[in-house]
């Protein structure tokens, strides 16, 4: 049985858990929730680098054979730094899902939701340098977004209200295709596809990642396979909010270390 290693800002690398679990349904979970430090969007490199360090710490202590930084901003600001300081483990993050969008639009123009930070990002910028001169590429900040799943409101007036105001600009340009780039969004896909309408194609990468970290365990020769499925969760701040979100993906209980 391998143990995979999990982090973000809060609950939204839960999203990337539910697909692990799809991808390696009998392996041993470990996930932090960062909420005490939630969000990292606004956060600083270095911030997030020391952050990044504290519970890939943590991560190793309980034996983790991979670490998937199950957050775009926290693979944009730190997992080179910890790929760096930490050889002895692989380390798995977030791809910008910009090419499968370029590839599939056919207006022309794909639209990415994304926090600030992310879009600031060096891994962001050199993907999105890839594709800019076949593509009409545009931008937005999901404004509120971490803040609606952290709360647990992921449907309703509210969530319309905020998902439009961010959703709106990029439909206005003619996107077709949307790209979550932030670990937390794919938990309000149903609204913004219903804001989005029919026509609007939206891309969450977590299958993606789930497939590589399969890959990048086989490479490692770790034992796979074998089971029984466990899943042992912490939080930095208040537990509750990771527990209401992970009863939304999975029905094994969770350890609370």
């Amino acid at each position: 049985m391998a143990k995979i290693g999990i982090f973000d800002s809060g609950s939204g690398g839960l999203s990337v858990l539910r697909e692990l679990q799809k991808t390696l349904p009998l392996e041993s979970y470990f996930y932090f929730s960062d909420n005490a430090h939630c969000p990292y969007g606004e956060k600083s490199p270095e911030y997030i680098q020391d952050r990044a360090r504290f519970i890939t710490d943590w991560a190793l202590d309980k034996g983790a054979d991979v670490i998937v930084v199950a957050c775009n901003t926290a693979t944009a600001a730190a997992i080179a730094t910890l790929r760096a300081e930490y050889p002895q483990i692989p380390f798995v993050g977030m791809e910008p899902a910009v090419k499968p969008a370029a590839l599939g639009t056919k207006s022309g123009v794909i639209g990415v939701l994304a926090t600030a930070g992310t879009l600031k990002g060096s891994k962001y910028l050199n993907t999105r340098g890839l594709y800019e001169d076949d593509v009409k590429i545009v931008e937005h900040v999901g404004k509120g977004f971490v803040e609606l799943v952290e709360n647990g409101i992921l449907d309703g007036p509210e969530a319309e209200t905020t998902v439009k105001a961010s959703l709106q600009p990029l439909l206005d340009e003619g996107a077709d295709t949307i790209v979550l780039g932030c670990t937390h969004y794919p938990f309000l896909q149903t609204v913004i596809e219903r804001l989005a309408g029919p026509g609007v194609r939206v891309i969450d990468p977590a299958p993606a990642v789930a497939k590589q970290t399969k890959r990048v365990l086989e490479d490692a020769g770790a034992t796979i396979g074998e089971g029984p499925a466990q899943l042992s969760v912490t939080a930095s701040g208040p537990i509750d909010p990771l527990l209401r979100t992970l009863k939304l993906i999975t029905d094994i209980t969770p350890a609370i270390l």
